[in-house]
């Protein structure tokens, strides 16, 4: 049979994201900082768009209103005011009485004002303003100060570049001599000088090496300390026989070497500014109200707020005469209306989920985490009409404000674990609430091992296998029944 050409049609749907939308779904999922950043972008480049002022502001001269002129000399005498000069410089030789009799303003100790500090002895501009000093600044002035030839102060200056935020040198030593090209002998040599620095223990290249930094600056650097300090790894296990043997002291004594060696500081770094710290400023506010339900609005602050000026785009929209300039104008207008609807229905849909999460999760805000309900994306979709895809987006890096604290949105949805008897589900944030309460209430006469927390637990009606509740025991940073006997036998 011959095949001929022939012309069909056909009906078929397809889902295009158009460049908009795709910018509203990332829109969506930004932080408010990265949605400040984002929104400062677009008013740097469309000229059509314009902050929402607050109607709360003052109306300043520029806006329409008459300026004020201050009246400086309202309080000051006529001779003064008109000649500038004081009845005390042009009499100098009058005494105190004399000068008040002659309409000079009585004479004042600012010394003693206030704080009884001088003006010499306030601080400047330059100490008000100063910001906190960073670790590598901190090492450059010792650096400095140390009386090292210019070759060694440049040794230095790499090392402290290779120093992190706790004061830690992570760089390999080797692999910067052979950098810069100097001897591996300077460069230790200008190391071991710099290990001397405040605070004790910085520019140290471990955890071992920084502490014995700081033992020998208390003078405890012995070789009982030495052999504790060599073996961290068998103190983090709880192997306190075999540190006993190693380090050849009794029970006591290991007892108070490791108090002395938790009372060091294994990140001397951290009490420097590495940088403007910033807190987490919430998306959204819940409040009790008074008859026992809970107000969820948002916070104004982090939602910026912008305009299209129709005004002025009327106004260029009639001079434009060549097509580019109209084309342009086009996008900027299109650009513009659809970051304002956008920004406008980023609001609503944080506040239509931040609202069903508080809904789902009212015993938690009401009596805390013990309550907290399993929750799942696919629940809270299907209660808001919403695809979990938007859900997801919307809870990420959302932050929620109450009581309690500050939570992201995030944390409200935790798995299930089914109960024992058949009723309802528990959340799995709820259940490690509990298992750490269990080992926060335990003796040194009964130590709870998992197998007995399951006991417990499965008594309260929660189905949990021992794996999970050894699972959740680890998250938690908790060491096992046994380690846990182990520290209370010794005393610590």
């Amino acid at each position: 049979m011959a095949m001929t050409p022939r012309l069909e049609m056909r009906q078929g749907q397809a889902l295009v994201m158009t460049p908009q939308l795709q910018q509203a779904i990332k829109l969506l999922q930004l932080s408010n900082v990265e949605l400040q950043e984002f929104v400062e972008g677009e008013l740097e480049r469309n000229p059509l768009l314009e902050r929402e002022e607050s109607s709360t502001e003052a109306k300043r001269p520029e806006d329409g209103g008459d300026a004020q002129q201050l009246e400086f000399d309202s309080g000051m005498a006529p001779a003064e005011a008109a000649l500038d000069v004081s009845v005390a410089d042009i009499a100098p030789d009058l005494s105190a009485n004399e000068l008040a009799e002659a309409g000079a303003a009585p004479m004042q100790d600012w010394s003693k004002s206030s704080s009884g500090k001088s003006f010499d002895d306030m601080p400047g501009i330059e100490e008000t303003l100063a910001s906190d000093k960073t670790l590598a600044e901190h090492l450059d002035a010792q650096l400095t100060e140390a009386g090292l030839s210019p070759v060694e102060r440049m040794i230095g200056g790499v090392l402290i570049d290779a120093v992190d935020d706790w004061g830690y040198m992570r760089a390999d030593v080797l692999e910067i001599a052979h950098r810069i090209g100097a001897s591996d002998a300077d460069v230790l040599r200008v190391l071991q000088v710099m290990q001397g620095f405040e605070p004790t223990g910085v520019m140290a290249r471990d955890i071992p090496e920084c502490l014995t930094l700081q033992l020998k600056e208390r003078g405890r650097f012995d070789p009982a300390m030495e052999a504790l300090i060599a073996n961290l790894d068998l103190l983090a296990k709880g192997h306190f026989e075999r540190l006993m043997t190693l380090c050849g002291v009794d029970r006591e004594d290991l007892s108070d070497m490791i108090a002395e060696v938790r009372a060091l500081t294994p990140k001397p770094g951290a009490g420097f500014g590495g940088g403007a710290v910033q807190s987490v400023a919430p998306d959204v506010y819940v409040k009790q109200s008074p008859d026992g339900t809970w107000l969820v609005e948002l916070n104004t602050d982090t939602m910026p707020r912008v305009l299209m000026n129709q005004r002025y785009y009327a106004t260029v929209s009639k001079t434009a005469k060549r097509e580019e300039d109209k084309q342009f104008l086009t996008e900027c207008a299109a650009n513009a209306s659809w970051l304002v609807k956008s920004l406008d229905q980023r609001a609503r849909t944080i506040l239509k989920v931040a609202r069903e999460i508080v809904r789902q999760q009212d015993g938690f805000f009401a009596h805390g985490v013990a309550h907290l309900r399993p929750l799942n994306l696919k629940t809270v979709a299907a209660a808001i009409e919403m695809h979990e895809s938007t859900v997801s987006r919307v809870t990420s890096n959302k932050y929620l404000s109450c009581a309690r604290g500050v939570f992201e949105l995030k944390y409200f949805f935790t798995a299930s674990i089914n109960a024992a008897d058949g009723g309802e589900s528990h959340s799995a944030e709820a259940v490690r609430f509990q298992i750490k309460g269990l080992i926060d209430g335990e003796t040194p006469v009964e130590i709870l091992s998992d197998d007995r927390i399951v006991e417990i637990l499965r008594e309260k009606g929660i189905d949990i296998a021992r794996r999970t509740v050894a699972k959740y025991r680890e998250s938690l940073r908790i060491p096992s029944s046994v380690e846990r006997k182990r520290k209370l036998a010794h005393g610590l």
